[in-house]
């Protein structure tokens, strides 16, 4: 006889359930990100009115060219320069200590759960710049802005999400989540590669220095931020003079730290320090930044002039149509040509929102806009009003598609939350496990114990019993 055959294993979920510690890290991420990403929106909104206000917009200008820093290490730069290239270099870092974190003990570790947001993430990419490249290139315009649309800004997203009150569930939260890490890691390269005119080998030798030693100090266990931010700072400085974007040297130290557990340890050194980094990021950097870059001309006329001119216009269409297009195009052929299936309880139509969603292009977008169009600062800011106006017009639409769902999100999210046996652990996670199923048969008998209590005190006609929630009395004769 021949032994029997295992069967075959199904083909796995897309966007199936997260792991019990991923949705804890995620859900921490995520509500980190969900605060800064409204005061994202408030110094957004503040910088429009401040540099459009008449009165106000004299003192907008003066305050982001305002210079200050050591002329002698070629550091005396704008308000808006050190914005731009040290604040979000914090930014950065986060995202290294994020992407680090994915590689080795989240979604990316496993190559067919990181094919799917990989995927999606370079499609939802690669769409958007060529979307721009021809629109820019049959009307005649410049190419140089091509990388403006490609990026997704997982904070104004989440804010989105918070300021509208839906209930999108965790799988479709963390996807967005992860698709944003790689995204990040692939604008890094851009800005790296294509935006890099000169370089001075003796300033990048040093950083490179710089950046072995804080890799070495890593690896010994040496441990003080009075060591380890001194060095980032030097790092940091010479990364800067060396004519490589200084955020660069932000991401490389967050790739650096170790962001698996030990034996014994409740969060790896990466874990620490991006709980430790990211309030500031997400709070302060990151906002701070929106303050200074997002201050352009909102006219009648300045929009009007955003579908008309083909560089601005490539922009918008490739941040709602480009990324909607790639995202959602991507996840298909992932699903289409490999072993896994939507998720039961999902439909295409909420991967159509998502991706709707990641054409939320800020941050990173503003960037690239800067560095793309650095000797134009008249097409710089109608860049920049781009960028505010496929954004909106793309949270316009995702919040339509998202309201349509919101329902069956509602209910998918009580479902993934519900903790009847109140033991702090969501039920879908303990559904193998007797000891749950032996605590929920101690609820129901305790239930079923009280009920016949009721029941047996009507039948003996003792008064006082009218009103009692779920026992005789309730004006039926029905058990109880």
């Amino acid at each position: 006889m021949t032994a029997p055959r295992t069967p075959a294993p199904g083909p796995r979920k897309a966007f199936g359930r997260l792991s019990l510690p991923e949705r804890t890290y995620v859900a921490d991420a995520l509500r980190t990100e969900t605060v800064g990403g409204v005061l994202l929106l408030v110094a957004a909104v503040t910088a429009l009115i401040w540099a459009n206000v008449p009165a106000l917009h004299d003192s907008y200008e003066s305050v982001g060219d305002f210079h200050f820093g050591p002329e002698a290490l070629g550091l005396n730069l704008s308000v808006a320069h050190w914005a731009a290239d040290g604040l979000l270099a914090v930014f950065f870092f986060v995202a290294g200590i994020e992407l680090k974190r994915e590689l080795v003990a989240g979604d990316l570790r496993d190559p067919r759960a990181a094919a799917l947001p990989v995927v999606a993430a370079l499609c939802g990419m690669a769409v958007p710049a060529l979307v721009y490249t021809l629109t820019s290139g049959i009307g005649g315009g410049s190419l140089a802005g091509w990388a403006v649309p490609t990026a997704t800004d997982i904070a104004f997203a989440l804010a989105v999400l918070a300021v509208i009150g839906t209930s999108l569930p965790s799988a479709l939260r963390a996807f967005l989540l992860t698709l944003a890490v790689v995204d990040d890691l692939f604008a890094i390269l851009i800005i790296a590669v294509f935006f890099t005119d000169h370089l001075d080998f003796l300033a990048l030798a040093g950083a490179v220095l710089g950046l072995a030693a804080f890799w070495l100090l890593l690896r010994k266990g040496v441990r003080g931020w009075y060591v380890y931010v001194p060095l980032a700072l030097v790092v940091w400085g010479l990364m800067y003079n060396s004519g490589i974007h200084a955020t660069i040297a932000g991401v490389a130290m967050g790739l650096m730290l170790r962001c698996h557990r030990r034996e014994g340890e409740e969060q790896s050194p990466g874990e620490r320090i991006e709980h430790l980094v990211r309030p500031f990021s997400s709070g302060l950097a990151v906002p701070l930044f929106a303050l200074f870059s997002a201050g352009v001309a909102v006219s009648g006329g300045a929009l009007a002039d955003v579908f008309t001119q083909p560089e601005t216009l490539g922009v918008v269409l490739g941040l709602v149509v480009g990324k909607t297009v790639g995202v959602f195009g991507g996840t298909w052929l992932t699903t289409r040509f490999t072993r896994a299936s939507l998720n039961d309880d999902l439909a295409w139509a909420d991967v159509l929102a998502v991706a709707v969603l990641a054409g939320i292009g800020f941050t990173v977008s503003l960037l690239i806009g800067e560095l793309a169009f650095e000797g134009d600062a008249s097409m710089a800011d109608s860049v920049k009003a781009a960028v505010l106006t496929g954004s909106l017009i793309a949270t316009a639409v995702a919040v339509v598609l998202l309201r349509i769902r919101n329902a069956k999100y509602r209910r998918l999210t009580e479902d993934e939350e519900r903790d009847d046996d109140l033991d702090g652990v969501p039920d879908v996670y303990e559904e193998e496990d007797p000891a749950y199923h032996l605590r929920m048969a101690a609820i129901h008998e305790r239930k079923a114990a009280e009920h016949r209590r009721l029941a047996r005190e009507k039948a003996e006609g003792r008064p006082g019993l009218a009103g009692v929630p779920g026992g005789a009395g309730e004006g039926h004769d029905d058990p109880a």
